[in-house]
């Protein structure tokens, strides 16, 4: 199978790349895509030097599968030439995610809804994918009547711009306005923005969380409103989760649920002081969940902290996931 990485130059594309050898992904070669000015940059991975190439060769090169992680309007512009070509397209960016075309997958929640067809399938947002892969069993066997969610977002989140601000400012050094990837310094302090505002004063990673969450669970009548807070943190996302069930629940049901549910860790021993942080998640794949414990302020409310590597199973993870699946299903390759 011939595999291209659109985007390889970024940081979630460097990640991409750790995942693949880490899941030892089965490609017989591999295609490292990027803008104009990367291409022919030298990028040594699994002990082989490869080129970078444009968008066009790729596209030349007829691979199986290209994972782009190059940005929303990369991928409007370049994801339905790769598709035209044959080319299936799984796509990092919100370009497709609420196109009604388009799957929004996470693949221990809906994979089994793929087809041949579907040649541009988009990954969800990294906050809501562990959120959602938390939430699925207990919607299945309660039902989800409304959710409210705060997260304590990774700067990582934000790439490489945000990282190089985080390490000026971690050393002592005052960015330059053009070096600056938030309106305010990110080391000790925490920003009450994720993305841009819109006209209803959310941001638009908050009502990525209330949209993308409806459309994976398959159910538009879940009530939702997140606040999403940026952290200087490396490691991970993380998301204190208050759920309001349909139905009347046992905590220990709840975490027999979530232990039996694949890609889901629980960590949640408050005598040994066990609950997730993003300090365990690092460069990890799965998702950790704590601190469960009823809302003893409604009925049938559930509390849930949630931990998860923004970059891996947030982005990258999900990615290579949904990829081994269309393989293993003889969809690509």
């Amino acid at each position: 199978m011939k595999v291209a990485v659109v985007g390889a130059t970024g940081l979630v594309g460097g990640v991409m790349l750790e995942v693949l050898k880490a899941h030892q992904f089965p490609y017989e070669s591999l295609l490292l895509v990027a803008s104009e000015r990367s291409v022919g940059t030298e990028i040594t991975f699994d002990g082989v030097a490869h080129k970078v190439i444009g968008m066009n060769d790729a596209i030349a090169a007829r691979p199986d599968v290209a994972i782009f992680s190059a940005g929303g309007s990369t991928s409007l512009e370049w994801a339905p030439k790769f598709a035209e070509a044959g080319i299936t397209v799984i796509d990092n960016s919100s370009a497709w995610r609420m196109d009604p075309t388009k799957k929004l997958v996470v693949p221990e929640i809906n994979a089994d809804t793929l087809t041949a067809e579907d040649k541009i399938i988009a990954n969800p947002n990294c906050s809501t994918i562990q959120m959602v892969l938390a939430l699925a069993p207990l919607h299945r066997a309660y039902g989800l009547r409304r959710i409210v969610v705060s997260t304590y977002q990774s700067f990582t989140g934000t790439g490489m711009k945000a990282v190089k601000q985080y390490n000026l400012e971690k050393k002592g050094y005052e960015p330059a306005p053009e070096e600056m990837a938030y309106h305010y310094p990110i080391f000790e302090n925490v920003i009450p923005h994720c993305d841009v505002f819109l006209e209803n004063a959310y941001t638009k990673e908050e009502m990525k969380m209330v949209h993308e969450t409806r459309k994976i669970l398959g159910d538009p009548g879940i009530r939702i409103t997140a606040t999403a807070v940026r952290v200087p943190v490396h490691g991970g996302h993380s998301e204190a989760v208050n759920i309001e069930l349909e139905r009347p629940f046992e905590l220990p049901e709840v975490r027999r649920l979530l232990r039996e549910t694949p890609g889901i860790v629980v960590q949640d021993d408050p005598a040994k002081n066990e609950y997730p942080m993003p300090l365990l998640a690092k460069n990890r794949d799965e998702v950790f969940v704590g601190r469960i414990r009823r809302d003893e302020s409604v009925e049938n409310g559930l509390n849930l902290w949630i931990v998860a590597d923004n970059l891996r199973k947030g982005a990258a993870t999900n990615a290579v996931q949904i990829a081994r699946y269309l393989h293993t299903q003889g969809l690509i390759g």
